[in-house]
Formats: C-alpha cells, sequence, structure tokens
C-alpha cells in the first residue's frame, strides 16, 4: 500500500503557497464567486483546474463517471448533480457552464460495450447517455472501434448541453444572455482541446497540440 505522505507534502506545498506567500485566502475564506461551473470526469488523468491553469476560487466542480448531466427529473433521480447546477446557478449565479469531456473515457467504453452489469449503479448512470451510443452506432457504423468510441465521448457531451436545458430556470437564464454554455474535449493524446461550435455544428480546435520536434 502507498504511503500517504506524499498527499502530505502535497498539502504542505499548496499551504506554504497560499497561506505563506499569496493572501488569496484571506478573501476566499469569507465565501466564493466562481465565474464558471466545469462539469468534468472523475478521470484521475483530467483535473480541470489543472488543465486550465485555474486557482482557488475560480471554479465551481462537479466531477462524474463521463461528464454526464442527467435530465430535469420531478423525481430527483440524480438528485447530486441537479443541486450542484441548482447551487452554482441560482446561488453562486455562474456566468458559464463548461461540459469537460476526454478522449479514451472509461465511462463512455463501458457504454460502448455494454459491459456494466445490468443491475449496477454504473450501468442506471451511464444510461443517461444512450442517446450518443445510439447516434453512433447508427451514423458510424463503418468506422473502427477506437473511432466510434471517440464520436460517442462527444456525443456524450453534447447530451448533456442538451440536458442542461430541460431545466426551466437554467435555460431562462441561457435564453437572457446570462450564462453560457459550452462543449470542450480534451485529446488526452495529442494534448489538444477542442470545443464544440454550434454554428458549424461539429467540434473545432480551440488549442492545437504542441508540435513537438522531429526525433
Amino acid at each position: 500500500m502507498r504511503s500517504v505522505e506524499p498527499l502530505l507534502q502535497g498539502f504542505r506545498r499548496f499551504q506554504s503557497r497560499y497561506f505563506g506567500e499569496l493572501d488569496l485566502f484571506d478573501e476566499l475564506r469569507h465565501g466564493q464567486r466562481p465565474s464558471t461551473l466545469v462539469i468534468g470526469c472523475c478521470d484521475s488523468r483530467v483535473h480541470p483546474a489543472t488543465l486550465t491553469g485555474s486557482e482557488p476560487g475560480e471554479l465551481f466542480i462537479v466531477r462524474n463517471v463521463a461528464n454526464l448531466v442527467p435530465p430535469c427529473d420531478e423525481t430527483l433521480t440524480h438528485a447530486s448533480v441537479a443541486a450542484a447546477l441548482e447551487f452554482a446557478v441560482l446561488s453562486l449565479k455562474v456566468e458559464r457552464i463548461i461540459v469537460f469531456g476526454h478522449a479514451s473515457c472509461g465511462g463512455i467504453r463501458a457504454l460502448m460495450q455494454r459491459s456494466a452489469d445490468e443491475a449496477s449503479a454504473l450501468k442506471r448512470w451511464l444510461d443517461i447517455a444512450e442517446p450518443a451510443r445510439r447516434f453512433v452506432e447508427s451514423s458510424y457504423a463503418d468506422v473502427s472501434e477506437e473511432e466510434r468510441l471517440r464520436q460517442c465521448e462527444k456525443a456524450a457531451i453534447l447530451v448533456s448541453i442538451n440536458n442542461l436545458l430541460s431545466y426551466p430556470w437554467l435555460r431562462e437564464r441561457v435564453e437572457q444572455g446570462s450564462l453560457l454554455l459550452d462543449g470542450w474535449y480534451f485529446d488526452i493524446h495529442e494534448g489538444a482541446l477542442w470545443g464544440f461550435d454550434p454554428q458549424q455544428d461539429r467540434f473545432v480546435p480551440l488549442v492545437c497540440p504542441i508540435q513537438k520536434p522531429d526525433p
């Protein structure tokens, strides 16, 4: 079993930086005013604050398997995400929501391969993205399994954005122009960032990969 000491050393570095060199938490201890809500994946390789270079207090982050947003449901089947949305939008009044997907997502792979146990919590959760799986199976039947996976990862982002709009109080703010919705896709293989462009109806490069010198 690995020692916890590296985590404690990490906290000491955090402590030294933010409670020693900077006075950031002099303000944050009184409350938070993040402008952006990020809905990201639990994947340990995809940390929204690290990927965006954000400081404490700048992002309100919700992480779950496959960065999914459940549709509005009066039964509150997935109340945790719904509660986070409600708090971020109605209380914190964030100005932007980013659904932040990524390549090589284990959750989406499980969805595509239908590998989650039928009676499991994981299967029930991944069912949120079932429209993405059906779309890919019908529209990308002739491409490789890996390409279908990438397409489903991107399609699931759009399913979540569409589900965000099913919350009346959230949709109202989008229509008023006080809240923006974005879909981002982190290509973990190339280190590139893609964003969904509604006008072009496709993902376009936001940050291109770094060009490495030829060996």
